[in-house]
């Protein structure tokens, strides 16, 4: 069973694309219909469309068999030349080039084995498993400069033994759990192979553990079902005595790779392309979610995992919407996992991976290989949809996307080029994965085959959301970067999803940014937190402990810039004598001034004497345009603009007299140079910055002294203090700024004004941060990344001691 071929979305595609997503097939017999699902994976609604739309799906099924056969039969090829990976395979190598030795990509399954156990037969079971699948005995080598497929005539493993039966009971399992970590986190070489090993563990004599570890190149999921099901099979023959019970596989997983390099061309290439790239038009490449530590320049893989469950009430509400919706249990946890990540990171258009099994032809069901493929599911919340409306946005999208799951991962990256970090993951950070029907308990005779926990110490993405059902309730884990999240963050997210979850059931027709997060007791201590913070007494003004800082210091150096510095006295005094000026000019508490300047000491100055002088200065980006200056001078109405003789004809048109800080400052020399006596308070406004304007007219914001000094009281255990030097980055205009130079000014720090060539160029950033000993750094994570990139090359000396 294979989506649809055409562009327009049928009842039909829907149906077939809904069992792709279940891990099953249909297929035409004759006359008939043949369902191949795990138990459990088919709904009874599901059932029912089948039924009901039987005859239509024959036709439309042998019609497709029919085209599918022209276009190209999947043969077994010739070995006796060398055989092309496919294309998954291809980027697990080149990831495999890029980090050798790194386990990430191995996937371990433990398998408990309770009864009498005939080591003897287990052993052939295992020789036969991997005689019969070529993938097993694969290994990777390079001719001409590419990477091709090498499979090995024969290939005998040795089951390694291992006896803990002596030990304590306790003692047994910690044992167990360390040999199946220690199997997880030990790599292959994929040019050497073999790339599947086995361990026993004995733990009693009528208990055992088989610990399977293979690398992802050669298997994956799906494949691990067959594994242990031709294993039960096997063994069962084996300890009788009997032969082999399995047929012959026609074809093997390099038939595959050729027959897909062949077909995945020319117009159905060009087709699934079209798709994806209007799909993902324009969709973020990175979900900036709070993290405990910064982003490392190049991912460390290392991994941990939380496990929770969903209630069976909970569970059950989700399967209810998902049929609602005419879809799966799939979309609704999709649409909540969404509402969490943007929740969480702010944004409203999600990038989501997940997994589809891509066996879309019968022949290749029973093979073990890596055929699965990463689906990007897009997600849009801008207009806060109701739960139920995601939900139905989510059935549509994961619909289309099975519909034109041909194309590979590898290639849709290729063909979209998003910019590539090492530091993360292309197109989406956070995986979701649903299975329907976990691997159960396989009876034997005189034996009982059953999984057994073996999460690895890895995390290939930022997240990985996986949910099994199993009976009434679901399953969950979070596999997460350690790199980035403590255990207690993954902790309270879990929290937070159930809470979100237990609400889209109940109401379901809530718009999402309505839906709670919080549970009774955390809601309350966040509110006995914020009204013990909304207790902070707040006494003074910005200018006013900048100026008690220039008084107790007034020759340490407050600004540098370009190679040249500047006092706080010298700082000081410069500002009290503008601000005599602007006091002459009526600028007085809550009275607004424009300042337009370019990145030195006189943007500095400018600032600091407009709140001296009691008012508040409104920030105007020189490299904005000057239609949106010009707009903002007329809704903010201040009473003068502080500028430069280079920016005074883009602000020609302005109704507001200009002063130039450069051209005109020899009028203000001479007057006097002490501090004014205070006209404003903490209740007044300090500055106004105005929004993008991206959903509509830009809007100013208005900010008092008392919000920043209450900023910096509630993030006093930073501990700032006069030895801290601060890196003024950003621009005035962007309330990032307001916090790169209050945090030094207030505490006797120094700002290191970064100029505007070196704001462009992360290796010349990294230069300035290393030269001027900066303590204190502020990036937007972005920037961040990008600095990074230039810290892997540059690897200079730095002085940070913390980065926001």
């Amino acid at each position: 069973m294979s989506p649809s071929d055409t562009a327009v979305r049928t009842p039909l595609d829907d149906i077939l694309t809904e069992i792709a997503a279940a891990g099953a097939t249909l297929a035409v017999d004759g006359s008939n219909l043949r369902l191949g699902a795990p138990k459990g994976n088919i709904s009874s609604e599901l059932r029912e469309r089948i039924r009901a739309n039987r005859e239509a799906l024959i036709a439309f099924l042998s019609a497709r068999n029919a085209r599918s056969e022209v276009r190209a039969p999947l043969v077994r090829v010739a070995r006796d030349k060398p055989l092309p990976l496919s294309f998954a395979q291809q980027r697990l190598w080149f990831l495999n080039e890029l980090e050798p030795g790194n386990p990430f990509y191995n996937v371990p399954v433990a398998v408990r084995m309770r009864g009498r156990l005939d080591v003897a037969a287990l052993h052939a079971s295992l020789d036969e498993v991997v005689r019969r699948h070529e993938a097993l005995r694969t290994r990777f080598v390079m001719s001409d400069g590419a990477p091709f497929q090498q499979i090995m005539p024969h290939l005998t493993l040795t089951l390694a033994q291992e006896d803990l039966s002596a030990l304590p009971g306790g003692e047994r399992e910690i044992q167990a759990l360390a040999g199946m970590q220690e199997e997880a986190r030990t790599p292959f070489n994929l040019a050497e192979g073999p790339l599947i090993r086995f361990r026993l563990l004995r733990l009693e004599a009528t208990e055992h553990l088989l610990l399977l570890t293979l690398h992802h190149i050669v298997a994956d999921g799906w494949s691990m079902g067959v594994l242990v099901r031709e294993l039960g099979a096997l063994y069962a023959a084996f300890a009788q005595n009997r032969p082999s019970p399995l047929p012959e596989l026609k074809i093997q997983y390099a038939d595959f790779a050729q027959w897909q390099r062949q077909v995945l061309s020319g117009e159905e290439l060009d087709r699934q392309v079209a798709y994806w790239k209007a799909r993902l038009d324009g969709a973020p490449t990175l979900l900036t979610l709070p993290t405990d530590r910064p982003r490392p320049a190049t991912q460390s893989h290392r991994g941990a995992t939380h496990s929770f469950e969903v209630p069976p009430a909970v569970t059950a509400g989700l399967r209810a919407l998902g049929l609602r919706s005419g879809g799966t249990l799939f979309m609704p946890l999709a649409a909540a996992l969404n509402v969490l990540l943007a929740r969480y990171s702010g944004q409203h258009d999600v990038c989501i991976g997940t997994a589809i099994a891509n066996r879309t032809r019968g022949e290749i069901e029973p093979l073990i290989g890596f055929f699965v493929n990463t689906l990007v599911l897009r997600t849009r919340m801008e207009d806060d949809p109701s739960f139920l409306d995601l939900v139905e946005q989510l059935r549509r999208t994961a619909l289309e996307a099975y519909a034109h799951q041909d194309l590979p991962f590898e290639q849709l990256v290729d063909v979209l080029s998003p910019k590539r970090h090492l530091s993360h993951t292309p197109l989406f950070q956070v995986m979701l994965g649903l299975q329907n029907a976990p691997m159960g308990r396989l009876a034997l005779p005189e034996l009982v085959l059953e999984p057994d926990a073996a999460r690895s110490q890895t995390a290939k993405f930022d997240l990985t959301f996986d949910f099994t059902e199993t009976g009434e309730r679901l399953q969950s884990f979070i596999e997460y970067s350690t790199d980035l999240f403590d255990r207690s963050t993954i902790e309270r997210m879990a929290r937070h999803f159930l809470v979100l979850l237990e609400a889209a059931v109940a109401r379901p027709q809530t718009r999402i940014s309505r839906l709670p997060l919080l549970d009774g007791k955390e809601r309350r201590e966040l509110l006995a937190a914020c009204n013990t913070a909304s207790r902070y007494a707040v006494d003074g003004t910005l200018h006013g402990l900048f100026e008690a800082q220039a008084a107790r210091r007034p020759h340490a150096v407050a600004l540098t810039h370009e190679g040249r510095s500047l006092a706080y006295g010298e700082l000081n005094t410069r500002a009290n004598q503008l601000a005599h000026h602007l006091r002459s000019q009526g600028v007085g508490p809550d009275v607004l001034v424009g300042l337009c300047a370019s990145r030195g000491f006189d943007l500095l100055v400018a600032m600091l004497a407009i709140l001296k002088a009691g008012g508040a200065y409104l920030p105007l980006d020189p490299d904005s345009p000057a239609q949106r200056l010009l707009g903002m001078l007329d809704d903010a109405r201040p009473a003068l603009v502080l500028t430069q003789e280079s920016f005074a004809e883009r602000l020609a048109g302005a109704r507001q007299p200009l002063w130039c800080l450069d051209r005109d400052w020899q009028s203000v020399a001479g007057l006097p140079d002490a501090n004014l006596p205070p006209l404003s308070g903490p209740g007044h406004l300090a500055y106004v910055i105005y929004t993008s304007g991206s959903t509509g007219k830009p809007k100013g914001a208005l900010l008092q002294h008392g919000n920043v000094l209450r900023l910096f009281q509630a993030t006093s255990s930073f501990a700032f203090s006069e030895r801290d030097v601060w890196s003024f980055f950003h621009s005035l205009a962007f309330d990032f700024s307001v916090w790169e130079i209050w945090g030094a000014l207030l505490y006797g720090g120094r700002v290191v004004v970064v100029p505007d060539a070196v704001r462009r160029s992360p290796p010349a950033f990294l230069e300035l941060l290393s030269q001027e000993g900066v303590t204190v750094l502020n990036q937007t994570p972005s920037a961040f990344y990008q600095l990074l990139e230039a810290d892997a090359q540059l690897k200079l000396p730095l002085a940070l001691r913390s980065v926001v």
